[in-house]
């Protein structure tokens, strides 16, 4: 009797440990393919490149969607100092990054914000600034010089929490023509809108990016003097706040292959040494 009873316990002990170790794979099974959402906050001069990209991951992690965010990155940085769920920021300058870090200067990291995983920070890509003209070039502007005279009546640029706009402010001030220029100014929230303007034809120029000027096919007539403006620098990094940090992770590396090197090259953005 004592050993029918002890083989009885015995088969039902390994009938619950089968169970449960089913139920375990089951679980590592649905965990390892489980839907997560990333939410990236790009600078709107990554547009079509990230959009392109974020296609092409969908072969590489399928159960990883994108959910991209794209603004100036002086809009994007206030976002996520106010609490907006992100992922991953790209920002197309250094300021707005330093901003949110804890590890720059505190001069520049003024409020001493820590959202950025310092561990994770890039420089993902490089870009220009370009003097760009409506279809026809109507006013025959050749340089940033012409700025300053009769040809151009009104130009576009992005406004001072811009990227693209401090960088215009800096060229135009290099050239010393900066308070000169002041009343020919229109200014836009985002490169974007810049560059919508010169589309219409509403402005006779405007300063955006070289990759901007060749996705929405604009002239480019000439790019910034050298020397003229701060280094184009996109600096990348997960956020602190990021429910999937490690998805984070592997999508900002993935951003690094060589297939993401030819989509951001292809429109003419440069890969930092």
């Amino acid at each position: 009797m004592y050993k029918k009873m002890m083989a009885f316990l015995l088969a039902a002990f390994l009938m619950v440990s089968s169970a449960g170790c089913a139920a375990q794979t089951s679980e590592t099974a649905e965990t390892a393919g489980e839907k997560v959402e990333l939410i990236v906050f790009a600078a709107a001069s990554m547009t079509e490149t990230i959009d392109q990209i974020a296609e092409m991951y969908q072969e590489v992690a399928p159960n990883v969607t994108l959910q991209c965010n794209y603004d100036s990155s002086g809009t994007l940085k206030t976002q996520i100092q106010e609490g907006a769920d992100c992922d991953i920021f790209i920002s197309a300058g250094q300021l707005q990054m330093d901003q949110l870090d804890q590890e720059a200067s505190p001069e520049v990291n003024t409020e001493g914000l820590d959202f950025v995983d310092g561990s994770t920070r890039c420089n993902l890509v490089q870009n220009i600034c370009v003097l760009t003209v409506p279809e026809g070039n109507p006013k025959g502007i050749e340089s940033f010089d012409d700025v300053a005279t009769d040809k151009v009546e009104m130009i576009a640029l992005g406004n001072s929490d811009v990227p693209v706009g401090q960088y215009a402010e800096q060229i135009f001030t290099t050239l010393g023509v900066w308070e000169e220029i002041q009343p020919k100014i229109t200014f836009a929230t985002n490169v974007k809108e810049v560059t919508t303007q010169v589309e219409q034809a509403a402005v006779d120029c405007g300063v955006v990016y070289g990759t901007d000027a060749y996705s929405a096919g604009l002239e480019a007539v000439c790019t910034a003097p050298e020397g003229s403006h701060d280094d184009v620098v996109y600096p990348a990094a997960v956020m602190k706040t990021s429910k999937h940090p490690e998805e984070a992770a592997a999508f900002l590396e993935y951003l690094k292959t060589e297939d993401c090197t030819k989509v951001f090259e292809s429109v003419g953005f440069a890969i930092p040494e």
